[in-house]
């Protein structure tokens, strides 16, 4: 995953016109995690409760949805959608950390 996310950051600073080493060099030795959950069907989906509303607040979180559950959404200028998951497909999602090291170096 570490390769993945390297190259994903390095074409994302391509992007942006910037060195691709830049954003390479802002995370190279920051943490990295992985996490697996699993949400079985329910019978009452109403009645879940699951996760409340937020944002990712890492630079970048790499999702493989692999159920037919669905959940997961983004926020687009205040507004929630849905996402529908392609089978095998990596979901990117830019957290508030890389959004703030965007605008700072695009603003610098």
């Amino acid at each position: 995953m570490k390769e993945v996310a390297n190259c994903l950051f390095g074409l994302m600073s391509k992007s942006l016109g910037l060195d691709q080493k830049i954003i390479l060099n802002i995370f190279k030795d920051r943490t990295q995690a992985v996490r697996i959950n699993y949400y079985p069907p329910c019978p009452k989906a109403e009645m879940v409760i699951g996760l409340s509303p937020h944002t990712d607040g890492a630079g970048l979180t790499l999702l493989l949805q692999v159920s037919e559950a669905q959940g997961l959404q983004i926020n687009k200028d205040g507004n929630w959608l849905p996402i529908k998951a392609i089978p095998g497909a990596l979901i990117v999602n830019i957290g508030d950390i890389l959004e703030v090291i965007k605008f700072r170096i695009i603003l610098v």
